[in-house]
C-alpha cells in the first residue's frame, strides 16, 4: 500500500509542475522568505547612517562603525550625490584639522544630533568601555517585527498546503479519477494519505525555506517541524472539504483563504491582547501554533512546552476531523 500512496504523491508532483497556480503556490514560501529578508529590519540595523571619504581616516571609520552604518565614497562629489537621495544619511567630511557635518537639510533632528555626538566622541577619544550606562534587556534576541513576519509566513505555508490539496482534488474530479478508487485495491484512507503528502510537504519545505532565507536556520528544526505538521492537519482537512464541494479551482482556493481570518485573529490576539482576553482565542489551533513558533524563533522554547502546544493543536484538529471525516468519506464515494 505504501508504494501506491507514494505513487499518488508523485502524480501530484508531476501534475502540479505543469499547472501555473499550483506551481506558484509551491514557490510562494521562497517569495515570502526573500520579501521578509529585504523588508524587515535586521537586529543590527541602526537609525543613523554616515557617509565618509574612503581612505581619509580608517581609524575614524572603524570607530564610528560601532554605532552607525558607514558608507564610504571616493570623493566629496560622490558624498553629496548620495546625500541627495530620499533616505536619511549624514556626511562627516574633513575640513582643516577637523571635520564638519553636512546634511541635505530635511533629515530628522535626532539623526543629525546623533551624527554630531558621534563626531564629538571621536574627537574627544571617548571609548565604549568608559561608559557608566548599564544595558537591561527583556530577553528578546530577534527583532520583533522580523520574528512576527516569519511566524506569520510559516503559518501561511500550512494554509497553502491545504490549498494545493483542494486544487488537486478538483483536478481529480475533472479527470474522473476519484471514481477509480472504488474499484481499486487502495482503500480510501490510503488515497487520503497519498493526497495529503503534497500538502504536508509544502508546509514543511516552505517553513524550512523561510527560516533559512530569513536567518533563522539555527532554530530547533525538530520543534518547528512538529509545530508545523500539527497545524497543517487542519488545513489538509479543510482542503479536502473544499476540493470535494467545488468543481472550480478558484472557488476551492477561495474557500481555503478563509483560514487566513482565524490565523490573523490568533496572531493579533497573541501580540496585542492581555492574557485575560486571549482565552477567547484558545479554540483556534493557529493561536497555539503561533505561541509555539514564537518561542522557537526566540530560541527559548523547551520540548515540554512545544509538545504541550502540539497536543492542544492535535486535540482541536481531532475535533474538526470528527465532524469533517464523514463528509470527506462521502465525497470520495
Amino acid at each position: 500500500m505504501l508504494k501506491k500512496i507514494f505513487a499518488i504523491f508523485m502524480r501530484d508532483v508531476k501534475v502540479n509542475s505543469r499547472d501555473f497556480l499550483a506551481l506558484y503556490i509551491l514557490v510562494v514560501p521562497i517569495l515570502f522568505g526573500f520579501g521578509i529578508k529585504f523588508l524587515a529590519p535586521s537586529v543590527n540595523d541602526t537609525t543613523v547612517s554616515l557617509a565618509l571619504l574612503d581612505g581619509d581616516n580608517p581609524e575614524m571609520a572603524a570607530y564610528l562603525e560601532q554605532f552607525a552604518k558607514i558608507e564610504l565614497f571616493d570623493d566629496v562629489a560622490s558624498v553629496r550625490q548620495r546625500l541627495e537621495r530620499r533616505d536619511n544619511i549624514v556626511a562627516i567630511l574633513p575640513e582643516g584639522n577637523g571635520y564638519f557635518i553636512q546634511t541635505q537639510g530635511n533629515e530628522p533632528e535626532p539623526v543629525v544630533e546623533m551624527a554630531k555626538a558621534l563626531n564629538s566622541f571621536w574627537e574627544l577619544d571617548m571609548d565604549v568601555a568608559e561608559t557608566t550606562a548599564v544595558i537591561e534587556t527583556f530577553g528578546r534576541t530577534e527583532p520583533p517585527l522580523k520574528k512576527l513576519l516569519v511566524n506569520m509566513a510559516v503559518l501561511f505555508t500550512s494554509v497553502l498546503g491545504g490549498m494545493i490539496i483542494a486544487i488537486n482534488i478538483v483536478e481529480e474530479k475533472a479527470d474522473n479519477t476519484i471514481s477509480a478508487i472504488n474499484v481499486s485495491t487502495l482503500p480510501r484512507t490510503g488515497f487520503i494519505l497519498g493526497k495529503s503528502i503534497i500538502g504536508m510537504f509544502l508546509a514543511v519545505y516552505g517553513a524550512i525555506a523561510i527560516l533559512w532565507i530569513t536567518g533563522f536556520s539555527n532554530v530547533n528544526l525538530g520543534q518547528i517541524t512538529l509545530a508545523i505538521v500539527s497545524v497543517t492537519l487542519l488545513s489538509i482537512l479543510v482542503g479536502f472539504i473544499e476540493g470535494i464541494n467545488n468543481d472550480d479551482v478558484m472557488n476551492a482556493a477561495a474557500g481555503i483563504k478563509l483560514l487566513f481570518l482565524p490565523l490573523a485573529a490568533a496572531a493579533a490576539a497573541a501580540e496585542l491582547l492581555s492574557k485575560q482576553w486571549q482565552i477567547l482565542f484558545y479554540w483556534i489551533p493557529f493561536y497555539w501554533s503561533y505561541k509555539g513558533n514564537d518561542a522557537i524563533l526566540s530560541y527559548s522554547a523547551t520540548w515540554p512546552q512545544i509538545i504541550s502546544y502540539t497536543a492542544i493543536v492535535l486535540v482541536l484538529c481531532g475535533a474538526v476531523y470528527y465532524f469533517l471525516a464523514p463528509k470527506i468519506q462521502k465525497g470520495l464515494a
